[in-house]
């Protein structure tokens, strides 16, 4: 018997839920307490519209955090590893959160909207709580709140055309995460050169919830020049691209990592001059030295369907590793994983097998995207 998701009051609906269903979405997941589409009933169909045409996305679930007051670039700059210094109004920044631990928590991009007003566009974790928490208990003069905001994305080979015939030439021109703030046919919109695929494409932010299903068929009804289609964040996709994922990759309360071990130790600023929430911890953790590393694998024998995680990772019968999330690449035409792996494990190891639950599978490290 097939699984069933229950559509109650205690999980929000984005502004285009009725659109994705009318348009036959076939399975939905949970993110940020919100439905996001799963898939619409083809996904081999959805993956090569990705890479070699132009898909639309309703990720409404991948919520905005507004950050606006006198205080508001002093909270941006604490809550975040990064030096954030010389940031302009229209630019947008992949920016680490952690703990005070040195644990990643999630890692939103960060519109700087003016310079008293930012949107943390973010993961699947619940930072509006965290930074109004931080912000009470340093007495900064700010608002922190969710807005009206929710993206919508249009990825692939064939975006660029798509924006240029929705928006005009100028877009062509936008520089990678950088947006504007338009008015399309009287709905108010954020269009960013930004979105969770290395296909390249957009995210229409859309500040006004009541316009979503007129929002999604306006770019449906553009998009059938370049054979459009409904989708979701792609998964097969985004392990070939070795695109980190949090939530998958690691999450603070199932199996926490820090940005040294998922490759963002070029994001953490120890020297800054201002202070930054984990700060202590980042140090002390590379002083110790990084124990654990993100790596690819390839999985012998059939293909392996998308998994529950994570997996052990183990070198004659000791782990040395967890498996993040691992699946079959249609391009490769073979498993493929991502995985933290302990650093004392060489990439040329030939015993490192994955524990699937059902099976064990010898398994040997890739690099990152996966060729």
């Amino acid at each position: 018997m097939p699984f069933q998701i229950h559509v109650g009051p205690n999980i929000r609906k984005s502004p285009y839920f009725d659109a994705t269903v009318a348009d036959g979405v076939r399975s939905f997941s949970v993110y940020n307490h919100m439905y996001i589409p799963g898939n619409f009933g083809d996904p081999e169909g959805e993956y090569r519209r990705l890479l070699n045409g132009v898909a639309m996305w309703d990720v409404g679930a991948q919520r905005q955090v507004e950050i606006a007051g006198p205080d508001a670039e002093v909270l941006v700059r604490y809550l975040t590893t990064r030096d954030l210094s010389g940031t302009r109004a229209g630019q947008g920044r992949y920016v680490p959160l952690c703990n005070h631990d040195g644990i990643l928590i999630n890692d939103p991009v960060l519109l700087k909207l003016s310079p008293t007003r930012y949107w943390l566009s973010i993961a699947d974790s619940d930072i509006a709580l965290w930074a109004e928490g931080i912000a009470r208990e340093r007495g900064l003069d700010l608002r922190v709140f969710e807005p009206d905001v929710s993206p919508m994305a249009i990825q692939g080979p064939k975006a660029r055309d798509l924006a240029r015939d929705l928006f005009g030439d100028w877009i062509l021109d936008l520089k990678y995460f950088w947006f504007r703030e338009v008015e399309f046919d009287g709905i108010p919109l954020v269009v960013a050169r930004s979105g969770w695929s290395k296909q390249g494409g957009f995210e229409l932010y859309l500040m006004d919830g009541t316009r979503g299903s007129e929002l999604w068929g306006r770019v449906k009804r553009a998009g059938r020049a370049y054979g459009i289609g409904p989708g979701a964040p792609n998964d097969q996709e985004r392990l070939e691209s070795g695109l980190l994922s949090y939530g998958a990759d690691a999450r603070y309360q199932q199996f926490p990592a820090n940005p040294f071990e998922l490759g963002l130790g070029a994001m953490v600023n120890l020297d800054r001059p201002d202070e930054f929430v984990g700060r202590t911890a980042l140090r002390q953790i590379l002083e110790r030295g990084v124990r654990r590393r993100r790596v690819g694998l390839f999985i012998d024998g059939e293909p392996v369907a998308s998994n529950g995680h994570p997996l052990d990772l183990t070198l004659a019968g000791e782990a040395v590793g967890v498996v993040c999330e691992v699946g079959f690449s249609p391009r490769l035409r073979r498993s493929i994983a991502i995985a933290l792996l302990d650093n004392a494990v060489g990439d040329d190891e030939a015993g490192l097998s994955v524990d699937l639950g059902h099976d064990r599978r010898r398994a040997s490290v890739a690099r990152l995207p996966f060729a």
